[in-house]
């Protein structure tokens, strides 16, 4: 019982947003949920921690002014596309321009923006060769 009970409650917690952190955005989604909360930390100047696993539309997080990245953590990256997966070069622009030059010209050059193939890119990497500011 105390089992299922755990599993539950880490399936919840799983599942929640926590403020100040990317968890809860980590496996991506439509632009128009991620948007805003980009718009709303820009504004307000509070940090954004992006923290273990980050894919697709939760990397445009690295466009707040005052985010940090978790060393451990695990940013993925491929092409732009519409709700049936056929690539688009408007969404994949969407994406490319909340990076910062020096990812965006590696991302571009590998190829990386031209497939719906997962890039990944460690926390580590996105700080010592990109850049992005270590989280503390």
């Amino acid at each position: 019982m105390r089992r299922m009970f755990l599993a539950a409650a880490f399936s919840v917690l799983g599942s929640q947003v926590f403020a100040g952190t990317s968890a809860g955005y980590g496996q991506g989604g439509q632009f128009s949920r991620f948007d805003p909360v980009v718009a709303q930390y820009n504004a307000s100047g509070e940090e954004m921690r992006i923290i273990g696993h980050c894919q697709s539309a939760c990397t445009i997080f690295l466009a707040i002014r005052n985010v940090c990245v978790d060393p451990n953590a695990r940013l993925l990256f491929h092409a732009g596309h519409d709700r049936q997966r056929n690539i688009s070069e408007r969404w994949t622009q969407h994406m490319l321009n909340h990076y910062n030059a020096a990812l965006r010209n590696y991302l571009v050059a590998g190829g990386y923006m031209r497939t719906l193939a997962f890039h990944t890119i460690s926390g580590r990497d996105m700080i010592n060769k990109f850049g992005y500011r270590a989280c503390k």
